[in-house]
C-alpha cells in the first residue's frame, strides 16, 4: 500500500535484532579471597578452596581458602605479637583508632554494601539503611567506652587497705561469626575487644566472608 509502513511483530523484531547483534557472554573468573593476617593478605597452607555463592544468582563469584590448624596457629601468633604493643596503648589512642575505623566504614559505605549484598543476597536499600549506619556507630560507641575502662574504688574492708577493680587486657580473643549479619556481628565482637586493649583472631562464616575481609583491611589502616 502506497505510503504505508510495515511494522513487523515484536517477536520478529527481537529475533532479527538478535541475529544482527548476537549477545555474547563473558565468563568472569571468581575472585580469589585470601586470609588476612598481620595486616596483609596471605595464602593458606593448603591449596584447597571453597566456592562463595551469590544467593541472587546461585553462581560462585569468589573462592575462599580452606584453612587448617597451621593457618590458625600463624594467625594467633601474629595477634599475640601485636598484643605486646596494643595492650600498652592509652585509652585516647584506642579511641582515636576506632573513630578512624568508623569514619572509614562510612567513606567506603557503597563498596561495603555491594560486598554485603553479594554475600548475603539481601536488598541493597535495607543493607544500606539498616546495617551500615549501626556498623560505624558501634565503633564510635566503643571508642567512647575505651575512655571509661578504669576501675572504681570498692571501699575500705581491711585496715590500711583499699579495694578496687583494675581492668586489664587479657590477650588474643578468638571469635566466630554467623552468615546472616556477617559485618555487624564481626563489629559487635571486634570493636569491644580492641577498645579493651585485646587483639583478635576472627573466623567469619564460610558462606559470607567477604565483608569481614573488607573490615579487616580497613582496620589494618589504623591499628
Amino acid at each position: 500500500m502506497p505510503g504505508a509502513t510495515l511494522i513487523e511483530p515484536a517477536t520478529e523484531r527481537v529475533a532479527t535484532a538478535r541475529k544482527e547483534n548476537p549477545v555474547t557472554t563473558q565468563s568472569v573468573e571468581p575472585q580469589a579471597l585470601r586470609n588476612f593476617v598481620d595486616g596483609r593478605h596471605v595464602e593458606a597452607r593448603s591449596e584447597a578452596r571453597a566456592d562463595i555463592f551469590d544467593p541472587t544468582t546461585g553462581e560462585a563469584y569468589a573462592t575462599a581458602p580452606v584453612s587448617g590448624a597451621d593457618d590458625v596457629d600463624a594467625a594467633v601468633q601474629a595477634a599475640a605479637k601485636a598484643f605486646e604493643t596494643w595492650r600498652d596503648t592509652t585509652p585516647a589512642e584506642r579511641q582515636r583508632a576506632l573513630l578512624h575505623i568508623a569514619d572509614a566504614i562510612d567513606a567506603h559505605a557503597d563498596e561495603i554494601v555491594a560486598i554485603e549484598v553479594k554475600d548475603t543476597g539481601k536488598p541493597i536499600a535495607a543493607t544500606a539503611s539498616e546495617e551500615l549506619p549501626p556498623s560505624s556507630d558501634h565503633f564510635r560507641f566503643f571508642a567512647g567506652a575505651a575512655r571509661i575502662l578504669a576501675g572504681t574504688s570498692a571501699g575500705e574492708y581491711m585496715t590500711d587497705h583499699t579495694s578496687y577493680v583494675r581492668r586489664e587486657p587479657v590477650g588474643v580473643i578468638g571469635q566466630v561469626t554467623p552468615w546472616n549479619y556477617p559485618l555487624m556481628m564481626a563489629i559487635w565482637k571486634v570493636a569491644p575487644a580492641l577498645a579493651a586493649g585485646n587483639t583478635v583472631v576472627l573466623k567469619p562464616s564460610d558462606t559470607t566472608p567477604a565483608s569481614t575481609l573488607k573490615l579487616a583491611e580497613i582496620c589494618a589502616e589504623f591499628l
